[in-house]
């Protein structure tokens, strides 16, 4: 006969074994219930121990292919929500841009370097809403000395004021330009720069975006339709 306390704090919880000793592999799970509070001793050859029930009951395995299905919804649904976040911002964008209240340019060179980088789109408010100062970063129509365009630069302001024209500069520049640009060449002050993405829109980028594209809805399909 073999008599031990149960649970420590409580000396008088008293359990009776019959029998000289227990099998080398014998395992016992008591659980006592009182007021509601369920508490249980794990008994072995090692000695009675309190444990927590729970931690012996092993989780019934899901149905083969359940984990493919539910990572397969949780891609879905990332990928549903980016899709109608970038189709709104497109939607707002493409109003914005036909009021003009807004354009965006990829930038072409790395003057600005590191703060635009090549491949980088730069979004920008024309000066009637936003008055250029100085440390903007403006885009402005650059001309020859005879007048004729040559090409938009898209550079920070380090001086001089829109009746005189701005002392302009890229930032990756060891000199000023050449021209200080006045209201008539402004085509507006950078307010936002969206990183890399430029280099994503010429035509060789996206003859290898569409074909990837394609790639991942088979991809996503097969796995939808995993058994």
């Amino acid at each position: 006969m073999l008599q031990q306390p149960i649970f420590e704090d409580e000396p008088s919880s008293q359990i009776w074994l019959q029998g000289s000793s227990l099998e080398a592999d014998s395992n016992i799970l008591v659980s006592l219930t009182s007021a509601g509070e369920v508490r249980s001793v794990f008994i072995s050859n090692q000695g009675v121990q309190e444990i927590v029930a729970a931690q012996l009951v092993d989780a019934a395995p899901e149905p083969q292919g359940v984990a493919t299905q539910q990572k397969y919804v949780r891609v879905k649904k990332v990928m549903s929500f980016s899709g109608y976040a970038l189709a709104i911002s497109l939607m707002v964008f493409a109003g914005l841009s036909f009021t003009g209240n807004v354009k965006a340019r990829i930038v072409l060179t790395g003057s600005m370097a590191p703060a635009i980088s090549t491949g980088d789109v730069i979004v920008t408010m024309p000066i009637t809403r936003k008055a250029p100062q100085v440390d903007d970063v403006i885009a402005y129509q650059a001309k020859r000395f005879n007048g004729e365009n040559v090409a938009v630069f898209s550079h920070r302001i380090i001086g001089g004021d829109i009746e005189n024209g701005f002392i302009v500069k890229g930032d990756a520049n060891k000199s000023p330009d050449p021209q200080k640009p006045k209201a008539d060449d402004i085509l507006g002050v950078v307010f936002f720069v969206i990183p890399f993405i430029g280099n994503l829109l010429t035509p060789k980028a996206l003859f290898l975006l569409v074909p990837s594209f394609f790639g991942i809805w088979l991809i996503l399909d097969a796995m939808r339709n995993v058994e």
